[in-house]
């Protein structure tokens, strides 16, 4: 099943971005490499960022965002997990 995490940047979330980055990263080219990867990238707007994943559960979901480097060290203020059904393209 897939499942859209948006981590919405703290207020110190710009200063922390370069120190943090590259494990961040990491951890979503590994999800990539696994083919749980669907999309990731940062919200234009500043607000944070958005990640489309293949995970078994809900709570396999919540964990990946939990122990993401941007949520451990206050990049990421707040995480929303929501169940997502891909409509358009069609999944391959």
């Amino acid at each position: 099943m897939l499942y859209v995490i948006i981590g919405f940047d703290g207020p110190q979330g710009k200063d922390k971005h370069p120190i943090h980055r590259p494990a961040h990263l990491e951890r979503l080219e590994t999800l990539d490499k696994q083919g749980k990867l669907i999309l990731a990238g940062p919200l234009t707007d500043g607000t944070g960022s958005l990640i489309v994943m293949e995970a078994l559960t809900l709570s396999e979901a919540e964990q990946f965002a939990q122990e993401d480097p941007y949520f451990i060290h206050g990049i990421f203020e707040t995480i929303s997990v929501h169940p997502f059904t891909q409509v358009l393209p069609s999944p391959i």
